[in-house]
């Protein structure tokens, strides 16, 4: 993997080589394309069939839903699922560099705006203000934030001022909760501060604090990671302490340690990762599901809602909410490292939340199928939680948790073209791996084809598929070209690249 190091003729190759990839696949990607758009008028597809059937009852009241972020696979998911429910489904998103989001081609959507991005020049101002003008043109009901990383505190921002001055409601938590929840320091601390279990973790700002912690406690193991976003350090999993004291210092001191840029030191857990993605109304769990994480996630697989670990993982969501005492509107995920301690018992799992997300996470998509279900969950918030997911008036609010029902398995198939088959196959052209290891890929790559569904693609709503491969992503690496923009790694889903 290249690195902010590597030569930058290294990094043009790459991207030169990733553009060319679009143009060989191009006919292929257009012939499912035609293919699909072709089936879709001799074959009624179920989401466009429920939806005719839903608004053709006299008693359907369509509520106006905006959804941010539809360029990535957690929105575009979810806009579906409202199209599919018979709701008008409103689209937004930043599209940097002019490229545009692929999720503006869904046929899910009424309407797509094109939405500034907050900048340090210009603070989050402009975007808050588009956000609630967007609100009172569309006359929107609900607003499902579906944000990134990089903008979950400006959505709160957003939030507080559409609902102050408008009629619309926001699954989006308030600045205070949002900021708090997104640094990793302040959500330990808030953690331990509800009285639930957290691994031994450290705030540092300086150096000579971090070789302090590893000096006084010399039995443990620790991994370092930026409190704020730092993509060229994201992936560095280095564990503290190194063998000897000289490799200790040497590697603490590559890594930019400040008052202004603080860090953590957290204990560091030999076990499997697992991540969660919730759906909290009114400081309710209304949507749950647990799923195998990994450090880079583009494999998705939900946990049995019965198991063992997901139900423990629900009780600490649901913990959590209710001993945050506040009225929470939101998306809440967790990412949790399991450990295992052998007592008299028997082996014990223990839960380590080590990171939380305050915004939808791609494990949405496993909901996919339950435009139902998930819609009613959301529009629970509307009337006090009185509104079904048709639009028609309930009298009791719904508390029951809604789990994904048969989920699929969940891929996207650029991601794993190219580190299943093409990556693979350039190191088994330079002796680095065995004929054999190329093969197993093939093999898991065939079997995610035939087996697994893609992320992006619906035969219904096949266009953003076509574009992401053919038209965002290509424009992205040429404007890395372009702008001589250094990266390691892409997440398909997310559509975040990763500087370096």
């Amino acid at each position: 993997m290249l690195d902010g190091t590597s030569p930058w003729r290294l990094h043009l190759l790459k991207n030169a080589a990733l553009i060319l990839t679009s143009i060989f696949f191009l006919p292929f990607s257009t012939f499912v394309l035609v293919s699909s758009y072709v089936l879709s008028i001799f074959v009624a597809n179920d989401a466009s069939r429920k939806r005719r059937h839903i608004r053709s009852s006299p008693t359907f009241e369509p509520q106006a839903i905006l959804v941010t972020g539809v360029g990535m696979t957690k929105g575009l998911v979810l806009a579906r699922l409202f199209y599919e429910a018979g709701h008008d489904v409103i689209g937004a998103d930043f599209e940097p560099n002019g490229v545009p989001a692929c999720g503006r081609y869904s046929k899910s959507l009424h309407r797509f705006y094109r939405l500034p991005k907050p900048t340090a020049d210009d603070g989050s101002v402009p975007y808050i203000n588009a956000v609630l003008r967007l609100v009172k043109r569309e006359k929107v009901d609900l607003w499902v934030s579906c944000s990134g990383v990089a903008s979950a505190v400006e959505d709160g921002q957003a939030k507080e001022v559409v609902e102050r001055r408008s009629s619309c409601r926001a699954i989006q938590f308030d600045v205070a909760t949002t900021s708090m929840l997104h640094e990793k320091d302040t959500f330990i601390q808030e953690t331990q501060r509800l009285g639930l279990h957290v691994p031994e973790t450290h705030h540092v700002t300086s150096r000579d604090a971090v070789h302090k912690v590893l000096h006084q406690t010399k039995r443990r193991s620790y991994i370092m990671k930026s409190v704020g976003v730092d993509d060229a350090v994201r992936g560095n999993m280095t564990l503290l302490p190194r063998r000897t004291v000289s490799q200790t210092y040497d590697h603490v001191s590559q890594l930019p340690i400040s008052s202004k840029n603080p860090w953590v030191l957290q204990q560091f857990i030999k076990g499997k990762e697992y991540c969660t993605h919730s759906l909290i109304i009114e400081g309710h769990v209304k949507m749950f599901v647990a799923c195998p994480s990994a450090e880079l996630l583009m494999h998705y697989e939900a946990l049995p809602p019965d198991s063992a670990l997901s139900r423990a993982m629900l009780a600490f969501t649901t913990e959590f909410v209710e001993r945050s005492g506040k009225e929470m509107n939101g998306h809440l995920s967790f990412d949790f490292l399991v450990d295992e301690n052998v007592t008299e018992k028997g082996a014990e799992l223990v839960l380590n939340p080590i990171e939380c997300n305050p915004r939808a996470h791609t494990a949405v998509a496993l909901f996919s199928g339950q435009a139902s279900d998930v819609t009613k969950a959301y529009l629970s918030l509307l009337k006090s939680g009185t509104v079904n997911g048709n639009g028609h008036a309930s009298d009791t609010a719904d508390k029951q948790v809604v789990f994904p029902e048969e989920p699929g398995k969940y891929y996207w198939i650029g991601h794993d073209l190219i580190t299943l088959i093409l990556l693979p196959l350039l190191h088994l052209l330079m002796g680095r791996i065995r004929l054999v290891e190329w093969m197993q890929g093939w093999a898991d790559f065939s079997n995610h084809v035939v087996f697994w569904k893609d992320g992006t693609f619906e035969i219904w709503d096949p266009l953003p598929w076509w574009c992401l491969y053919h038209i965002y992503w290509p424009r992205h690496f040429l404007a890395s070209i372009l702008q001589r923009r250094r990266w390691s790694r892409i997440n398909v889903g997310t559509t975040k690249m990763f500087g370096c």
